[in-house]
């Protein structure tokens, strides 16, 4: 259960609340006739083809598809740790493609918040530390460290276990853990790859029931891909991605 607190004690730590766009504002991602093209030798793989959409603040966006479609490289565009042969991605009102690889790092750093299907944790370190990693990383003072990784474990429901070390903890709760460190910045957008797709799924549907909590109360953006029928039944929008084609989904 998640501390009673919840993700409205936090919107000023996230800049929610006013922040979030409505349907009419700017949208917080615009991604626009994406094309990404493979070549090996005289072979060309077109692994997305003409994708397009957009996403608001506080909006959560499931993209469903096999294994292969193009969810992990739609990811990694959106992310710029990869270039669209075609098209074009901005995220908060910049044009990716433009951006240096430092400007890149500093919008990952800023802007970006990541979950995958593993934890990815640090296994000698707590749970507050390792939440405090990408602080670490951005020289965050460590006052300023130790409040935000307090907040965003108490947001996931883990105060209680926040000193203890990630394999004392269930795969669940090194799940929130992860959250929590994608969190830990104040993201503009959280990109998530199979975030339930080592879990149960009893825990599986309190992951995206979080997630969901997270984005509508915080006004963070959330993209993720998954084979999970509770985070489609879920989304506020569905994407279905078969062969780099991107479609409308229905629940």
């Amino acid at each position: 259960m998640r501390d009673s607190t919840g993700p409205q004690a936090y919107q000023s730590h996230f800049g929610g609340g006013s922040q979030i766009a409505t349907a009419a504002g700017p949208a917080l991602l615009r991604v626009e006739n994406l094309v990404k093209e493979y070549h090996t030798g005289s072979s060309t793989v077109t692994a997305l083809r003409s994708v397009s959409f957009t996403l608001q603040s506080g909006r959560f966006i499931a993209i469903r598809g096999r294994s292969g479609a193009g969810k992990t490289t739609l990811l990694n565009l959106i992310a710029g740790l990869d270039d669209p042969t075609r098209g074009q991605i901005w995220l908060s009102g910049k044009d990716i493609a433009k951006l240096s690889e430092s400007e890149r790092t500093e919008l990952r750093r800023s802007d970006l918040g990541f979950v995958f299907q593993s934890a990815h944790l640090f296994p000698s370190l707590t749970a507050r530390e390792n939440v405090e990693v990408p602080l670490r990383l951005a020289h965050t003072p460590r006052e300023q460290r130790e409040r935000r990784s307090r907040e965003v474990l108490a947001l996931v429901g883990l105060s209680e276990r926040m000193q203890h070390r990630a394999p004392e903890l269930s795969g669940g709760e090194q799940q929130r853990v992860a959250i929590a460190r994608a969190l830990v910045h104040a993201p503009r957008l959280v990109l998530a790859d199979e975030p339930t797709g080592n879990l149960d799924t009893h825990t599986g549907l309190a992951i995206i029931e979080l997630l969901i909590e997270v984005a509508h109360q915080a006004g963070i953006g959330f993209v993720i891909t998954t084979h999970d029928p509770q985070a489609s039944a879920l989304a506020d929008d569905i994407y279905d991605i078969n062969d780099g084609v991107l479609a409308p989904g229905v629940r």
